[in-house]
Parts: structure tokens; C-alpha cells; sequence
């Protein structure tokens, strides 16, 4: 599994590709994904945020590959639960940057955890 490769799965796949979802970066035992801002992708009509469907499909899309990093390479895996616990209201930005972790992997079951930030892991908006 290379993680900087995963642009190739990512730009051209169903939602990944609409929503504009792209490798940022990664590093021992934690790896990025990002999206960028477009209009369409805003929770109200004076597109202030991002709604809350491209946020969990980013992070969804983060801890899966956090999965894949952890386990080395790519398995078929489902989502048995995701909840995202906003923090702050998430700021217009360029980018949106969610970060994961995977930090249990058994036979059966792997646990990630997450943020999503705008400009600073330091100052994230939300944790999954």
C-alpha cells in the first residue's frame, strides 16, 4: 500500500471524484485526506461551511485508508459505525483536512480515530 498512490483510486471513483477528495499526506501510523471548498458542497445557501454529508464522506474515506496503511496493503472492509463530533462551527476555507489514525487492528475488527481541520491539526473542527 503507497499511500501518495491513492489519487488513483480517489479522482476517478463515484463520490471521491465529485466531492474532490485527494491524498494531502501521511506519516507513521496516521495518514491525510483532503477536499477542497466548492459551492455545492456548502451546508446553506450563504455557503458559509461545508454540510455535514461530504465531511463524513471524507473522514470515511480517511479512516478506511488509515485501515489499509496500518494493515500494509487492501482488504475488503465495511463501516460499522461512524460518528462525527463537531467541536466548532468549520470555517470556509481552501481545503478541508481530515487526519486518522488507526490505532487497533485485530482479525476481525480495526478501530480509527480522527480529526478534521481547516488550517492546524492544533485547531480541529471535529473528531470521528
Amino acid at each position: 500500500f503507497v499511500p501518495a498512490e491513492l489519487d488513483e483510486f480517489l479522482t476517478d471513483k463515484g463520490h471521491n471524484a465529485y466531492l474532490g477528495i485527494r491524498y494531502h499526506a501521511h506519516g507513521p501510523g496516521w495518514l491525510e485526506l483532503a477536499m477542497p471548498w466548492h459551492d455545492r458542497l456548502a451546508a446553506d445557501a450563504q455557503g458559509c461551511t461545508f454540510a455535514s454529508g461530504p465531511v463524513m464522506a471524507l473522514m470515511d474515506n480517511c479512516a478506511g485508508s488509515a485501515i489499509y496503511l496500518k494493515r500494509g496493503g487492501y482488504l475488503p472492509q465495511v463501516t460499522l459505525d461512524l460518528r462525527i463530533d463537531y467541536l466548532r462551527p468549520m470555517q470556509r476555507t481552501e481545503l478541508l483536512v481530515c487526519r486518522c489514525e488507526c490505532f487497533e487492528l485485530t482479525p476481525t475488527i480495526a478501530f480509527t480515530r480522527g480529526i478534521a481541520y481547516e488550517s492546524s491539526p492544533g485547531d480541529p473542527a471535529c473528531h470521528v
